[in-house]
Protein backbone atom coordinates (compact mmCIF):
# COMPACT_ATOMS: atom_id res chain seq x y z
CA UNK A 1 0.00 0.00 0.00
CA UNK A 2 1.00 3.66 -0.31
CA UNK A 3 1.44 5.96 2.67
CA UNK A 4 2.22 9.67 3.03
CA UNK A 5 5.11 9.37 5.48
CA UNK A 6 7.16 11.97 7.31
CA UNK A 7 10.68 11.29 6.05
CA UNK A 8 12.26 14.50 7.37
CA UNK A 9 11.05 16.67 10.24
CA UNK A 10 11.35 19.97 8.38
CA UNK A 11 7.73 20.87 7.71
CA UNK A 12 5.62 20.14 4.59
CA UNK A 13 8.68 19.41 2.41
CA UNK A 14 9.35 16.42 4.66
CA UNK A 15 6.36 14.42 3.39
CA UNK A 16 7.00 11.62 0.90
CA UNK A 17 4.63 9.00 -0.50
CA UNK A 18 6.23 5.61 0.08
CA UNK A 19 5.30 1.96 -0.35
CA UNK A 20 4.68 -0.11 2.77
CA UNK A 21 3.54 -3.72 3.26
CA UNK A 22 -0.20 -4.22 3.43
CA UNK A 23 -1.15 -4.43 7.12
CA UNK A 24 -2.60 -7.62 8.58
CA UNK A 25 -4.82 -7.44 11.66
CA UNK A 26 -3.73 -9.06 14.91
CA UNK A 27 -6.35 -10.42 17.34
CA UNK A 28 -8.73 -7.64 18.32
CA UNK A 29 -7.73 -5.49 15.36
CA UNK A 30 -9.20 -4.48 12.02
CA UNK A 31 -7.75 -3.12 8.80
CA UNK A 32 -9.66 -0.15 7.39
CA UNK A 33 -9.51 1.03 3.80
CA UNK A 34 -8.95 4.74 4.42
CA UNK A 35 -11.34 6.93 2.46
CA UNK A 36 -10.58 10.10 4.43
CA UNK A 37 -8.17 11.24 7.13
CA UNK A 38 -8.20 14.79 8.42
CA UNK A 39 -4.99 16.45 9.61
CA UNK A 40 -4.46 18.42 12.78
CA UNK A 41 -2.03 20.84 14.37
CA UNK A 42 -0.79 17.80 16.33
CA UNK A 43 0.42 16.22 13.07
CA UNK A 44 2.04 19.47 11.93
CA UNK A 45 3.95 19.83 15.20
CA UNK A 46 5.42 16.37 14.61
CA UNK A 47 6.28 17.23 11.00
CA UNK A 48 8.00 20.45 12.11
CA UNK A 49 10.08 18.58 14.70
CA UNK A 50 8.18 20.20 17.57
CA UNK A 51 7.01 17.03 19.32
CA UNK A 52 8.85 14.99 21.94
CA UNK A 53 7.14 11.80 20.80
CA UNK A 54 8.82 11.54 17.36
CA UNK A 55 12.43 12.15 16.36
CA UNK A 56 14.72 11.22 13.47
CA UNK A 57 15.09 7.65 14.74
CA UNK A 58 11.36 7.08 14.18
CA UNK A 59 11.39 8.00 10.49
CA UNK A 60 9.68 7.25 8.21
CA UNK A 61 6.68 8.04 10.40
CA UNK A 62 3.07 7.82 9.24
CA UNK A 63 0.83 10.22 11.17
CA UNK A 64 -2.90 10.78 10.85
CA UNK A 65 -5.37 10.30 13.72
CA UNK A 66 -8.77 10.83 12.15
CA UNK A 67 -9.58 7.82 10.00
CA UNK A 68 -12.85 7.09 8.22
CA UNK A 69 -13.45 4.34 5.69
CA UNK A 70 -14.54 0.75 5.24
CA UNK A 71 -13.45 -2.32 7.19
CA UNK A 72 -11.46 -4.61 4.88
CA UNK A 73 -10.16 -7.36 7.19
CA UNK A 74 -10.58 -8.31 10.83
CA UNK A 75 -8.45 -10.34 13.22
CA UNK A 76 -9.46 -13.05 15.66
CA UNK A 77 -11.78 -12.22 18.55
CA UNK A 78 -13.39 -9.27 16.75
CA UNK A 79 -17.15 -9.16 17.16
CA UNK A 80 -18.17 -5.51 16.90
CA UNK A 81 -17.41 -4.90 13.22
CA UNK A 82 -17.22 -6.93 10.00
CA UNK A 83 -15.71 -6.46 6.55
CA UNK A 84 -17.77 -3.99 4.57
CA UNK A 85 -18.80 -1.88 7.56
CA UNK A 86 -18.41 1.88 7.20
CA UNK A 87 -16.64 3.28 10.24
CA UNK A 88 -14.80 6.19 11.85
CA UNK A 89 -11.96 5.66 14.30
CA UNK A 90 -11.83 7.05 17.82
CA UNK A 91 -8.04 7.64 18.01
CA UNK A 92 -7.83 7.36 21.81
CA UNK A 93 -5.34 4.83 23.11
CA UNK A 94 -5.94 3.83 26.71
CA UNK A 95 -4.75 1.05 29.00
CA UNK A 96 -8.24 -0.15 29.91
CA UNK A 97 -7.23 -1.08 33.45
CA UNK A 98 -6.34 2.08 35.42
CA UNK A 99 -8.81 3.82 37.72
CA UNK A 100 -9.77 6.36 35.06
CA UNK A 101 -10.40 3.74 32.40
CA UNK A 102 -12.59 1.85 34.88
CA UNK A 103 -14.49 4.84 36.22
CA UNK A 104 -14.20 7.30 33.33
CA UNK A 105 -13.81 9.52 31.57
CA UNK A 106 -11.37 7.46 29.52
CA UNK A 107 -9.32 10.46 28.36
CA UNK A 108 -7.97 10.72 31.90
CA UNK A 109 -6.21 7.36 31.40
CA UNK A 110 -2.82 7.32 33.13
CA UNK A 111 -1.12 6.25 29.87
CA UNK A 112 -3.39 8.13 27.44
CA UNK A 113 -1.99 8.44 23.92
CA UNK A 114 -3.23 8.74 20.36
CA UNK A 115 -3.35 6.52 17.28
CA UNK A 116 -1.16 7.41 14.29
CA UNK A 117 -1.16 5.83 10.84
CA UNK A 118 -4.16 7.16 8.95
CA UNK A 119 -2.30 8.95 6.15
CA UNK A 120 -2.20 5.77 4.10
CA UNK A 121 -4.38 3.64 1.87
CA UNK A 122 -5.02 1.22 4.73
CA UNK A 123 -4.84 1.55 8.52
CA UNK A 124 -4.54 -1.20 11.14
CA UNK A 125 -6.53 -0.19 14.21
CA UNK A 126 -8.12 -1.54 17.38
CA UNK A 127 -11.49 -2.86 16.32
CA UNK A 128 -13.21 -1.74 19.53
CA UNK A 129 -12.29 1.87 18.72
CA UNK A 130 -14.37 1.87 15.52
CA UNK A 131 -17.68 3.72 15.52
CA UNK A 132 -20.28 2.69 12.89
CA UNK A 133 -21.29 5.31 10.33
CA UNK A 134 -24.91 5.70 9.21
CA UNK A 135 -25.42 5.69 5.46
CA UNK A 136 -26.07 9.44 5.35
CA UNK A 137 -22.75 10.40 7.02
CA UNK A 138 -19.96 10.69 4.45
CA UNK A 139 -16.37 9.64 5.08
CA UNK A 140 -14.99 13.17 4.70
CA UNK A 141 -17.51 14.55 7.20
CA UNK A 142 -16.76 11.70 9.60
CA UNK A 143 -12.99 12.18 9.37
CA UNK A 144 -13.42 15.80 10.49
CA UNK A 145 -14.90 14.74 13.83
CA UNK A 146 -12.50 12.68 15.99
CA UNK A 147 -9.94 15.30 17.02
CA UNK A 148 -11.23 18.86 16.51
CA UNK A 149 -14.94 18.33 17.06
CA UNK A 150 -14.56 15.78 19.86
CA UNK A 151 -12.09 18.09 21.60
CA UNK A 152 -14.39 21.11 21.28
CA UNK A 153 -17.46 19.13 22.35
CA UNK A 154 -15.70 17.78 25.43
CA UNK A 155 -14.49 21.29 26.33
CA UNK A 156 -18.04 22.61 26.06
CA UNK A 157 -19.13 19.84 28.39
CA UNK A 158 -16.34 20.72 30.84
CA UNK A 159 -17.38 24.38 30.97
CA UNK A 160 -21.02 23.30 31.25
CA UNK A 161 -22.14 25.43 28.31
CA UNK A 162 -25.87 25.57 27.81
CA UNK A 163 -28.67 27.56 26.20
CA UNK A 164 -28.22 31.36 26.32
CA UNK A 165 -24.66 31.11 27.73
CA UNK A 166 -21.99 33.30 26.11
CA UNK A 167 -18.89 31.34 25.11
CA UNK A 168 -15.64 33.09 24.21
CA UNK A 169 -13.53 31.35 21.54
CA UNK A 170 -10.19 33.09 20.85
CA UNK A 171 -8.63 31.99 17.58
CA UNK A 172 -12.04 30.90 16.40
CA UNK A 173 -11.07 30.09 12.81
CA UNK A 174 -8.81 27.11 13.61
CA UNK A 175 -10.05 23.53 13.68
CA UNK A 176 -11.07 23.45 17.35
CA UNK A 177 -12.28 27.05 17.16
CA UNK A 178 -14.63 26.43 14.23
CA UNK A 179 -15.90 23.27 15.88
CA UNK A 180 -16.46 25.14 19.14
CA UNK A 181 -18.49 27.86 17.44
CA UNK A 182 -20.66 25.36 15.55
CA UNK A 183 -21.23 23.15 18.57
CA UNK A 184 -21.99 26.09 20.85
CA UNK A 185 -24.75 27.06 18.42
CA UNK A 186 -25.98 23.45 18.40
CA UNK A 187 -26.24 23.59 22.20
CA UNK A 188 -28.14 26.88 22.04
CA UNK A 189 -25.26 28.97 23.39
CA UNK A 190 -24.04 32.26 21.95
CA UNK A 191 -20.43 32.78 20.91
CA UNK A 192 -17.87 35.55 20.50
CA UNK A 193 -14.79 34.66 18.48
CA UNK A 194 -11.59 36.30 17.30
CA UNK A 195 -9.38 36.23 14.23
CA UNK A 196 -6.94 38.51 12.43
CA UNK A 197 -8.88 37.97 9.19
CA UNK A 198 -12.15 39.72 8.41
CA UNK A 199 -12.80 37.26 5.58
CA UNK A 200 -12.42 34.30 7.94
CA UNK A 201 -14.75 35.89 10.46
CA UNK A 202 -17.34 36.50 7.75
CA UNK A 203 -17.21 32.82 6.90
CA UNK A 204 -17.47 31.87 10.56
CA UNK A 205 -20.50 34.10 11.05
CA UNK A 206 -22.22 32.08 8.35
CA UNK A 207 -21.54 29.00 10.51
CA UNK A 208 -23.14 30.44 13.64
CA UNK A 209 -20.69 32.89 15.23
CA UNK A 210 -22.73 35.57 16.99
CA UNK A 211 -20.07 38.21 17.67
CA UNK A 212 -16.84 38.65 15.69
CA UNK A 213 -13.73 40.47 16.93
CA UNK A 214 -11.08 41.21 14.30
CA UNK A 215 -7.92 41.41 16.38
CA UNK A 216 -5.04 39.44 17.90
CA UNK A 217 -4.20 42.08 20.52
CA UNK A 218 -5.29 40.90 23.99
CA UNK A 219 -6.09 44.42 25.18
CA UNK A 220 -8.29 45.17 22.16
CA UNK A 221 -9.97 41.79 22.43
CA UNK A 222 -10.62 42.25 26.16
CA UNK A 223 -12.42 45.54 25.54
CA UNK A 224 -14.41 44.20 22.61
CA UNK A 225 -15.53 41.04 24.40
CA UNK A 226 -16.47 42.97 27.51
CA UNK A 227 -18.63 45.24 25.35
CA UNK A 228 -20.48 42.18 24.02
CA UNK A 229 -21.52 40.94 27.46
CA UNK A 230 -20.69 38.69 30.37
CA UNK A 231 -18.79 35.55 29.31
CA UNK A 232 -19.90 32.32 30.98
CA UNK A 233 -17.20 30.04 29.57
CA UNK A 234 -14.03 30.09 27.48
CA UNK A 235 -12.67 27.57 24.96
CA UNK A 236 -8.92 28.24 24.99
CA UNK A 237 -6.93 26.20 22.46
CA UNK A 238 -4.18 28.84 22.20
CA UNK A 239 -2.57 29.11 25.65
CA UNK A 240 0.08 31.81 26.03
CA UNK A 241 -1.31 35.28 26.72
CA UNK A 242 -4.84 34.11 25.91
CA UNK A 243 -5.11 32.31 29.25
CA UNK A 244 -5.07 35.52 31.27
CA UNK A 245 -7.28 37.12 28.64
CA UNK A 246 -9.82 34.37 29.14
CA UNK A 247 -9.73 34.86 32.91
CA UNK A 248 -10.15 38.62 32.44
CA UNK A 249 -13.38 38.30 30.48
CA UNK A 250 -15.04 35.29 32.11
CA UNK A 251 -17.62 36.02 34.79
CA UNK A 252 -17.29 35.42 38.51
CA UNK A 253 -17.55 31.66 38.98
CA UNK A 254 -17.00 31.13 35.25
CA UNK A 255 -15.01 28.35 33.61
CA UNK A 256 -12.24 28.14 31.02
CA UNK A 257 -11.16 24.89 29.36
CA UNK A 258 -7.62 24.80 27.93
CA UNK A 259 -6.59 22.23 25.33
CA UNK A 260 -3.64 23.66 23.40
CA UNK A 261 -0.51 25.79 23.21
CA UNK A 262 -0.52 27.30 19.71
CA UNK A 263 0.18 30.78 21.13
CA UNK A 264 2.61 29.57 23.80
CA UNK A 265 3.31 26.68 26.13
CA UNK A 266 3.33 28.82 29.28
CA UNK A 267 0.94 31.43 30.66
CA UNK A 268 1.19 34.01 33.42
CA UNK A 269 -2.06 34.52 35.30
CA UNK A 270 -3.36 36.76 38.06
CA UNK A 271 -3.77 34.35 40.98
CA UNK A 272 -5.66 36.88 43.10
CA UNK A 273 -8.32 37.37 40.43
CA UNK A 274 -8.54 33.60 40.00
CA UNK A 275 -9.37 32.80 43.62
CA UNK A 276 -11.32 35.91 44.52
CA UNK A 277 -13.44 35.43 41.41
CA UNK A 278 -13.97 31.72 42.04
CA UNK A 279 -12.95 31.12 38.43
CA UNK A 280 -11.95 27.71 37.14
CA UNK A 281 -9.21 26.77 34.66
CA UNK A 282 -9.75 23.22 33.39
CA UNK A 283 -7.26 21.17 31.39
CA UNK A 284 -8.91 19.14 28.65
CA UNK A 285 -7.40 16.63 26.21
CA UNK A 286 -9.45 15.15 23.37
CA UNK A 287 -12.71 13.54 24.56
CA UNK A 288 -14.30 10.14 24.81
CA UNK A 289 -15.54 7.55 22.37
CA UNK A 290 -19.03 8.36 23.63
CA UNK A 291 -18.46 11.98 22.57
CA UNK A 292 -17.60 10.81 19.06
CA UNK A 293 -20.71 8.62 18.91
CA UNK A 294 -22.81 11.64 19.95
CA UNK A 295 -21.29 13.79 17.21
CA UNK A 296 -21.84 11.13 14.54
CA UNK A 297 -25.47 11.12 15.64
CA UNK A 298 -25.71 14.91 15.36
CA UNK A 299 -24.33 14.77 11.81
CA UNK A 300 -26.76 11.99 10.89
CA UNK A 301 -29.66 14.04 12.24
CA UNK A 302 -28.60 17.11 10.26
CA UNK A 303 -27.97 19.11 13.45
CA UNK A 304 -24.25 19.49 12.66
CA UNK A 305 -22.34 19.81 9.39
CA UNK A 306 -18.56 19.73 9.92
CA UNK A 307 -16.85 22.56 8.06
CA UNK A 308 -14.38 21.25 5.47
CA UNK A 309 -11.89 23.76 4.07
CA UNK A 310 -10.47 21.44 1.41
CA UNK A 311 -9.66 17.87 0.42
CA UNK A 312 -6.31 16.62 -0.89
CA UNK A 313 -5.22 13.41 -2.58
CA UNK A 314 -2.59 11.29 -0.84
CA UNK A 315 0.08 12.63 -3.23
CA UNK A 316 -0.89 16.15 -2.11
CA UNK A 317 -0.45 15.57 1.63
CA UNK A 318 2.54 17.93 1.76
CA UNK A 319 0.41 20.65 0.18
CA UNK A 320 -2.30 19.97 2.76
CA UNK A 321 0.18 20.61 5.57
CA UNK A 322 1.44 23.72 3.78
CA UNK A 323 -2.12 25.06 3.73
CA UNK A 324 -2.40 24.41 7.46
CA UNK A 325 1.00 26.00 8.13
CA UNK A 326 0.02 29.16 6.24
CA UNK A 327 -3.10 29.51 8.42
CA UNK A 328 -5.32 30.39 5.48
CA UNK A 329 -7.85 27.61 6.08
CA UNK A 330 -11.15 27.75 7.94
CA UNK A 331 -12.32 24.37 9.14
CA UNK A 332 -10.83 20.95 8.53
CA UNK A 333 -8.29 19.87 5.92
CA UNK A 334 -8.85 16.28 4.80
CA UNK A 335 -6.62 13.85 2.89
CA UNK A 336 -8.56 11.33 0.79
CA UNK A 337 -6.35 8.30 0.01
Amino acid sequence: MRAAAFTDLVGPDGVSVIEQPDPEPAPGEAVVSVEACSINRHDLWILEGDSAMVDADDLPFVSGLDVAGTVERIGEDVTGVAPGDRVVLCPNRTCGTCQFCREGPENLCETFSLYHGGLAEEARVRADRLVPLPDDVGAVEAAALPTAYVTAYHMLRRIEAGPSDLVFVPGATGGVGVAGVQLAATLGARSVGTSSSRAKLDRLESLGLDHAVESTDPDEIRDAVTDVGTVDGVLNHLGGAYTQLGLDVVRRGGRMAVCGRTAGGTSEIDITDLFLGHKRVIGSTMGTQGDLETLVGLVAEGALTPEIDGTYALDETGAAFEAMQERESVGKIVVTP
